[in-house]
């Protein structure tokens, strides 16, 4: 199990919040998706035996929450 934090510049809203928690949410291997909106971090704890930190992020850049 892995859990990483990033930021995400663009989250403004509680409707960037459930648009990143849906999205993740439904990726194997992803056991838990967390977004603050006032801090703009997005924390996922996942399996990384079934998902890679580059694949999360890189659906967070295809869905409009680049992370850095």
């Amino acid at each position: 199990m892995a859990s990483m934090s990033a930021v995400a510049e663009d989250i403004s809203c509680n409707h960037c919040k459930h648009t990143i928690e849906s999205a993740l949410g439904s990726y194997k291997g992803i056991q838990k998706v967390s977004v603050d909106v006032d801090s703009k971090t997005v924390e996922v704890d996942y399996d990384d035996t079934q998902v890679s930190w580059e694949e999360i992020s890189s659906e967070l850049a295809e869905i409009g929450y680049p992370v850095s």
